[in-house]
C-alpha cells in the first residue's frame, strides 16, 4: 500500500520536505477551541512512535532477522511515510467536534464516515483498544520492568504499578495535559538518547563503514552479514524488519491520525506532511541510533536480545553506566508511548461509548500497564504483533478507498500554495 501510494501522490514524502518543516511553526489554533497546534500534534504522534520498537524492538529484529532486519525497516519507512500521509489528511478531512468542544477522530470516523460501514469501523476501534491501549502498553510496561531489573534490582511488579500510577496522573489530565507533557518531554528524551549514541559512535568510528556494509548485506545474505552467528535468511530478516519496524513508526497503521486529527490546520495535507516528519525521526535517527550503536560495539552474539542487547551494546560504549543510560532513556521512550497510544485508544472509546467510557478504560489500560510488567517477553510482543495485524487491514482498506479524496486534497492545496 504504501508503495502504492508512493506512485500516486508522485512520492508526496520527498517533494514536500519545505512544507513539512514550515507547518510547525504555523500558530497554535484558534483562541477558545480545543484543538492543538501541528508541533503538538507531532509531539504527541512521535511519542506513539519513539518507544521501545526503537531501543528494545530493533535490537529483537537484530538478534533474530540479523543485520538485515534494519535495511527491511527502512523501506518499510520510505513507503510508509506515503500511507501515514494518507491516513493523516483523512483523518483531518473527517474531524468532528465532541460535545465537550474537544475535536477527534481517526480512521474509525472516516471509515464510517467515508466508507459508509459503521461495521469495519467499529471492529477497527475494537481493534485499535486493544492492540494498543492494552497489548501495547503491556510491552511498555514490559520493557521498562525489563530494564530496570536488569539496572537496579528492582522488582517487576513494584515498577509496573509505578508507572501505572503515573500514567494515570496524565491520564486524567485529558487531552490539553497529553499534549503538554509530550510536547516538553519527547524532545528532551529524544536529544538525550542521540547525544549517548553519538558518543558510542565517534568512540568506535573505524566501524560505521563496515556496519553499513552490513545492513546492506544482511538484507540479502544474512548469514555473510554475521558469520553464521545469526541463523537467519532473508525471510527472517524481512518479516522481523518489518514487523518492527510497523511496530516503530506505525506508518498506515491507523493510530497516529488520532493526534494529527486534533490539531487546527487550513488546508487537511498540512497534518499529512506533519506525519511523514514523525516517520522519518522515529525510524532514521532515533531506530538507527540503536542499531548502529549494536553494530559498531560488535554486541551480536546470537542469544542476546531485546533490551538486554541494546544494553550490551551501550555498556561497551559508555562503561557500566551503559546499562543505566538505557534503563533512563527506555523509561522516558516507553512511558511517552504509554501515553500516545492511551489517547489512541480513548479516541475509540469515545467513538464507540462517548465520553461515559473513557474513566472504566483509564482504569483497565492501568491493570494492563501492571500486568505487561511481570509477564514473558515473547509472549508480550507476539501478542502485540497478532493485534497489529487485525488493526491495520480495517485502515489500509479505507486508505485505499479513499484514496481519490486524498488526492483531491492534495491539489486543493498546491492551488493555494503554489511553489
Amino acid at each position: 500500500v504504501g508503495v502504492y501510494f508512493t506512485v500516486r501522490t508522485k512520492a508526496v514524502q520527498l517533494r514536500y520536505l519545505r512544507d513539512m518543516f514550515t507547518q510547525l511553526t504555523e500558530k497554535k489554533h484558534v483562541q477558545g477551541e480545543k484543538s492543538i497546534s501541528s508541533f503538538q500534534a507531532l509531539m504527541v504522534s512521535t511519542a506513539s512512535r519513539v518507544g521501545t520498537g526503537n531501543i528494545a524492538g530493533v535490537a529483537t529484529a537484530i538478534a533474530t532477522g540479523g543485520p538485515g532486519a534494519v535495511f527491511w525497516m527502512g523501506a518499510m519507512a520510505v513507503f510508509g511515510a506515503a500511507s501515514a500521509f494518507v491516513e493523516s489528511t483523512l483523518a483531518q478531512i473527517w474531524k468532528v467536534r465532541g460535545r465537550d468542544g474537544e475535536f477527534r477522530g481517526g480512521p474509525a470516523y472516516y471509515i464510517s464516515k467515508g466508507l459508509g460501514s459503521k461495521k469495519l469501523a467499529a471492529f477497527f476501534s475494537i481493534s485499535i483498544i486493544i492492540a494498543l491501549g492494552f497489548i501495547g502498553n503491556m510491552v511498555q510496561s514490559n520493557s521498562i520492568a525489563d530494564a530496570f531489573q536488569t539496572a537496579f534490582s528492582l522488582p517487576p511488579l513494584l515498577i509496573g504499578v509505578l508507572i501505572s500510577a503515573l500514567a494515570a496522573f496524565v491520564f486524567f489530565g485529558g487531552m490539553g495535559r497529553i499534549a503538554a507533557f509530550t510536547e516538553k518531554i519527547v524532545p528532551i528524551m529524544a536529544a538525550l538518547y542521540l547525544i549517548g549514541g553519538l558518543i558510542v559512535l565517534f568512540a568506535n568510528a573505524s566501524n560505521i563503514i563496515p556496519a553499513f556494509k552490513m545492513i546492506f548485506v544482511g538484507a540479502f545474505d544474512p548469514a555473510a552479514a554475521t558469520g553464521g552467528i545469526i541463523g537467519a535468511g532473508v525471510k527472517e530478516a524481512m518479516r522481523y524488519g518489518v514487523a518492527r519496524g510497523l511496530f516503530s513508526n506505525e506508518a498506515g497503521m491507523g493510530s497516529t491520525p488520532h493526534a494529527h486529527a486534533v490539531a487546527k490546520v487550513k488546508y487537511p495535507a498540512q497534518q499529512g506532511f506533519v506525519a511523514i516528519i514523525g516517520v522519518f525521526v522515529d525510524t532514521f535517527i532515533v531506530l538507527n541510533m540503536t542499531a548502529f550503536v549494536i553494530f559498531v560495539t560488535n554486541s551480536i552474539d546470537g542469544s542476546t536480545t531485546g533490551i538486554a542487547l541494546t544494553q550490551k551494546a551501550f555498556e561497551s560504549g559508555l562503561g557500566s553506566f551503559g546499562i543505566t543510560f538505557v534503563a533512563i532513556c527506555l523509561f522516558f521512550f516507553a512511558f511517552s508511548t504509554i501515553i500516545g497510544w492511551y489517547f489512541f485508544g480513548e479516541q475509540n472509546i469515545k467513538y464507540l461509548f462517548g465520553t461515559k467510557g473513557t474513566t472504566p478504560y483509564r482504569l483497565i489500560v492501568m491493570g494492563f500497564i501492571v500486568l505487561g510488567s511481570v509477564l514473558q517477553v515473547d509472549l508480550v510482543w507476539e501478542l502485540a504483533d497478532m493485534f497489529n495485524g487485525l488493526m491495520v487491514l480495517p485502515n489500509l482498506i479505507a486508505l485505499i478507498g479513499l484514496s481519490k479524496i486524498v488526492s483531491m486534497a492534495l491539489k486543493d492545496y498546491d492551488a493555494n500554495n503554489p511553489r
